[in-house]
């Protein structure tokens, strides 16, 4: 299995739901929403278009380095894009509760992500 081309191609699929539920907060949620859930849910598009970016340059920068860290990163911001960016979306358009313990954990899974990208980077760029 080519990882590679799965974060790459997993990240331009989540950059492209982000820009989804970016325009639809915009046109149809942001009138409907209390603007405490509303924001909620702008923070939870907003870091699943960042992450789906990081995403897609983990893939390409792990094709041309080959570093193991690359692709643990690339997990933990698939993991992040799904626990803490689906946490919130949910939490904000159906007020799940539970959603806002879920959360954190997929923060966790960001920050991660990032140490093992900024590791993967430190061992492999000489």
């Amino acid at each position: 299995m080519n990882m590679n081309r799965n974060f790459v191609t997993i990240g331009a699929v989540a950059g492209a739901i982000g820009v989804g539920l970016g325009a639809f907060g915009a046109h149809s949620l942001s009138d409907l929403l209390a603007p405490d859930r509303f924001e909620v849910y702008q923070t939870g598009v907003e870091y699943l278009t960042l992450h789906a970016i990081m995403l897609f340059i983990t893939g390409w920068v792990n094709h041309q380095r080959n570093e193991r860290m690359f692709m643990y990163s690339g997990f933990g911001f698939i993991l992040g894009m799904i626990l803490f960016s689906g946490s919130l979306v949910v939490l904000a358009v159906a007020n799940v509760r539970i959603m806002g313990a879920v959360a954190p954990i997929g923060g966790l899974c960001f920050i991660v992500g990032w140490l093992l990208l900024g590791w993967g980077a430190f061992r492999s760029i000489r």
